[in-house]
């Protein structure tokens, strides 16, 4: 059997990711990822030690993480054309015990990017920044902050085939509603570009990176994601209820849940330190 890829199977595979409900963010991803896997392929025969030498090359210019998340959208796609035999293993990575501090966004350096936004006008990606870390939700999930929702005080967000409820806290909402008569936003999605369209992570991470020098907080920190994660460390630090706070962030398993709450190694040193267990 000859295994060659065509532009006509990823166009079929694009209509199967949508069909299957995946967010317009994991379609993206997964024909990118597959694009740079058809350029490596070119003309050749799709066999496992193609496969194998194609995972082996992502090493060279991608992290392990990386290299896995790539992997993956690979493996997507050779099931969803058959060719189960030709699928690969991910890297094996040892889950990690704390993060870097240079990437971790803290909650004192969050307020100043919030403090800097308003100092220089920006009401917009002010209220943004808030509502992610507010509510833990995803930059995808922007669009279902809309005036009825803000009403309600909940929206129902739906991403990943899976549909869940997301509580507007009443200062989040009060500030968002006072926001949306300002702007005479009296129905639909509250934070749209000029054309009407949905922001996205694009253009949130552009401005967000403009607040970084007058905020004194390092550009490595800052992207829309982060403050995802500085909700999920917060909620826990709190609660310390894994299972309630992946039902929260929309994960399907509790292993994605916990990437979310590891803390910087710093703070696992301090834990250390105070377990005094040296005479």
């Amino acid at each position: 059997m000859t295994r060659e890829l065509t532009d006509e199977m990823i166009n079929d595979f694009k209509v199967y990711l949508a069909d299957n409900e995946r967010s317009r963010a994991t379609v993206s991803k997964y024909l990118h990822d597959v694009m740079v896997f058809y350029r490596f392929v070119e003309n050749k025969k799709v066999d496992k030690s193609l496969v194998t030498g194609y995972k082996e090359r992502l090493l060279e210019t991608h992290s392990v993480t990386g290299a896995n998340s790539m992997i993956a959208a690979v493996n997507t796609f050779l099931r969803f054309l058959g060719w189960n035999d030709c699928c690969v293993k991910q890297y094996r990575v040892q889950r990690q015990v704390y993060c870097s501090e240079e990437k971790e966004l803290t909650k004192s350096e969050y307020m100043r990017l919030i403090s800097t936004a308003n100092a220089t006008g920006n009401e917009r990606i002010s209220l943004i920044i808030q509502t992610i870390c507010g509510t833990g939700i995803r930059v995808s999930e922007l669009e279902f902050i809309t005036v009825e929702a803000l009403k309600k005080g909940e929206a129902c967000v739906s991403c990943k085939g899976k549909t869940r409820t997301v509580f507007i806290v009443s200062a989040l909402r009060k500030k968002l509603l006072n926001y949306s008569k300002k702007h005479n936003i009296k129905k639909g999605i509250l934070f749209v570009t000029k054309n009407g369209n949905p922001v996205n992570r694009s253009n949130i991470w552009r401005e967000m990176k403009n607040l970084c020098k007058e905020a004194g907080v390092s550009p490595k920190k800052v992207f829309p994601h982060n403050l995802r994660h500085l909700f999920a460390r917060t909620f826990y630090g709190i609660e310390k209820d894994i299972a309630k706070l992946a039902d929260i962030l929309g994960h399907t398993s509790i292993n994605t849940t916990r990437i979310y709450i590891i803390t910087t190694g710093a703070e696992h040193k301090r834990k250390l330190e105070n377990m005094r267990l040296i005479i």
